[in-house]
């Protein structure tokens, strides 16, 4: 075994001559790794290249090989710093280079690169600068042409945005020149590998165990649910706590424009939206995936995200039989989402009047849950809203929990209160005829935060 490990790397050549002495202040980090990763593509089989990655032992001889690599620069190193920037040479070969010490980071939920120089990252929702930079634009387009070529997609001047996902399921945005006037800019947004569950969310003080309780027995008793929320407030968690509710007897199809619900179940079949080819055709948009869902026999759809014209095809499906299902949409509070969806609705160039699709809208949408995101990076759910009917041109809607924001407290800490409005949901029925109970002290509902 150990002669097949060695038999990955290439009998080392004749050692380099040193390099003429220069000071670090004139050779930097940067141009120094990129001298050694040159020089190490030059003597690595690259076919060999996976074999290598899958063998820690193979991985270990490749890291003293990139060691002595450094060592033969004739620049002066401390142990320390030669350590260190063997691994980051390693990163350069395996992973994303300077990014690749931010995607082993559990607390990172966003990588936001503006420039080669500017990296970003959001840790429990709030913003901060790092000092990672890379070497110029020419090494940050390196790092780009390597995610997406993992995923057979292409970016260049012809065609400068591409969304693209990671091995663990991470999404990448990418805009490059001429679109991105100071360069290449990337944006990942990252997943963890272990998705919140209800009981995180009450710990975290989301929301109370009584508006828990609420949305559970909405789920169970197949009321459709919207959750409403603006970017990174985690519409996307709530709802993969909310579908954890559905029972292990019903059949789920999911369709995403990216993949990135991560459902418990075991009935679950996913689909996903894909991009048009290098010709620019072949693109399957969401709508065509939510009308093809509805002949998979479904119990329920779970939709990402609604963002055009499949609202329409959407609300069809939670009027004819399919009960139960969720989405997420981005809106600033319940009534916005109302407004979205009718504005959507209407994007398909069906000739369908405004009251007409008021009506399927009140008929089809049960509740809508809005989430938030606040200064402090916390998320809190603010609203649980009731869609009652219509009444005359307007559809009705009453708020059954609230979360009111009451100021800031120690360290900058949002300060608030959760409470119920004390109005009797219309689906308290139909919880009844499901033989859900109707949480405790649901109408004198008060907790602080």
């Amino acid at each position: 075994m150990a002669d097949a490990v060695l038999s990955m790397i290439p009998p080392e050549r004749s050692p380099l001559p040193p390099s003429p002495a220069r000071s670090i202040s004139v050779k930097t980090q940067q141009e120094l790794k990129s001298a050694v990763h040159h020089e190490l593509i030059k003597r690595m089989d690259l076919d060999k290249l996976a074999f290598i990655q899958e063998s820690p032992a193979a991985r270990q001889q490749l890291l003293g090989m990139i060691q002595q690599l450094l060592g033969e620069q004739g620049v002066p190193l401390s142990a320390a710093e030669r350590d260190r920037l063997a691994k980051e040479v390693m990163d350069e070969v395996f992973g994303l280079g300077p990014l690749e010490p931010l995607l082993q980071d559990p607390t990172v939920s966003d990588i936001l690169v503006n420039t080669c120089n500017t990296i970003y990252v959001e840790r429990r929702g709030l913003l901060e600068k790092t000092n990672i930079v890379f070497k110029d634009p020419t090494h940050l387009m390196h790092i780009i042409d390597k995610i997406v070529s993992a995923v057979g997609r292409r970016i260049d001047e012809s065609s400068p945005m591409v969304d693209a996902r990671l091995k663990d399921g991470s999404r990448v945005n990418i805009v490059i020149p001429p679109l991105a006037v100071d360069g290449p800019i990337m944006s990942i947004r990252r997943f963890g590998s272990t998705p919140l569950n209800a009981d995180d969310l009450l710990r975290n003080r989301a929301m109370t165990p009584q508006m828990m309780d609420t949305l559970k027995g909405a789920v169970r008793a197949r009321m459709n649910i919207v959750v409403s929320g603006g970017t990174g407030s985690g519409k996307t968690t709530l709802l993969n706590v909310l579908s954890s509710f559905i029972s292990e007897r019903e059949r789920i199809v999911t369709v995403e424009d990216s993949a990135e619900l991560k459902l418990n179940q075991e009935h679950v079949a996913r689909l996903e939206c894909r991009p048009p080819n290098v010709e620019g055709k072949g693109a399957v948009r969401q709508r065509e995936l939510v009308i093809n869902a509805l002949r998979m026999r479904p119990d329920r759809i779970v939709l990402g995200e609604v963002r055009g014209e499949e609202a329409l095809d959407m609300l069809q499906a939670m009027n004819t039989g399919h009960d139960g299902s969720l989405t997420t949409i981005h809106a600033n509070n319940p009534r916005e989402a109302i407004s979205r969806i009718e504005t959507m609705a209407m994007m398909g160039n069906i000739a369908l009047p405004e009251k007409a699709i008021r009506q399927q809208i009140a008929a089809a949408v049960h509740l809508i849950v809005q989430v938030s995101r606040m200064s402090d990076g916390t998320r809190r759910i603010t609203h649980i809203s009731e869609i009652t009917g219509t009444s005359g041109e307007i559809i009705s809607m009453q708020d059954i929990f609230l979360f009111e924001k009451l100021g800031l407290g120690q360290n900058g800490k949002v300060r608030g209160r959760f409470y119920s409005t004390g109005i009797v949901p219309k689906f308290t029925d139909k919880l009844k005829a499901c033989g859900i109970p109707l949480p405790a002290n649901l109408l004198d509902h008060v907790m602080e935060v």
